[in-house]
């Protein structure tokens, strides 16, 4: 039997993505967003409050940075979400958290996180708080790649919200082949 939860944003899992711009000042900020997904090949969509210091640096420069959340790094996450630029202008740093500038758009990476989307703001809407940027490039470390190449997840600990029980999740475990187990049912 089901036990309905009303209507609230609750999806499992929801990503843990740490947005990242320069201040006016040069200085780079960061927040952690969880309602955000590829919308295109090139496009991510995200619901931004656009009272964030990080969200106001981001609009002003025109690009921002979107890193996977890690394991290692997960209080350094939950920090920049829960502590404001406005009220403590040096988060980023407190944070633990060092930038190196994008090659591509005029935001920061963070050295720390090693998986990153850079992206050129495409549109804000005030009323709906919803910001899309085209994907520039998206950068790793090379101590997150195999030898072809590709992101290992068991290098990269990526983590997840678990919104139901206000927990972080590692995602460990393979299950199965994307685009291979499903054709045992043609």
């Amino acid at each position: 039997m089901r036990k309905n939860l009303g209507a609230k944003p609750l999806s499992y899992p929801q990503p843990v993505f740490i947005i990242a711009a320069y201040g006016a000042d040069g200085v780079p900020s960061a927040m952690n967003a969880a309602w955000a997904g590829i919308t295109n090949h090139t496009e991510i969509t995200m619901c931004l409050d656009r009272r964030h210091k990080t969200v106001e640096d981001l609009r002003s420069r025109g690009a921002f940075t979107v890193s996977m959340g890690t394991a290692p790094q997960v209080v350094a996450c939950d920090y920049v979400g829960i502590v404001s630029g406005h009220k403590v202008p040096d988060k980023f740093a407190r944070a633990g958290f060092h930038a190196t500038p994008s090659e591509f758009v005029d935001a920061p990476l963070i050295d720390e996180l090693p998986l990153a989307l850079e992206c050129r703001l495409i549109s804000y809407d005030e009323e709906r708080e919803l910001l899309t940027g085209e994907i520039v490039n998206v950068s790793a470390d090379e101590c997150i790649l195999d030898e072809r190449g590709k992101v290992n997840p068991h290098a990269l600990r990526p983590i997840v919200f678990d919104p139901f029980n206000n927990t972080y999740l590692e995602i460990e475990h393979e299950v199965g082949k994307a685009f291979k187990d499903g054709t045992q049912l043609k």
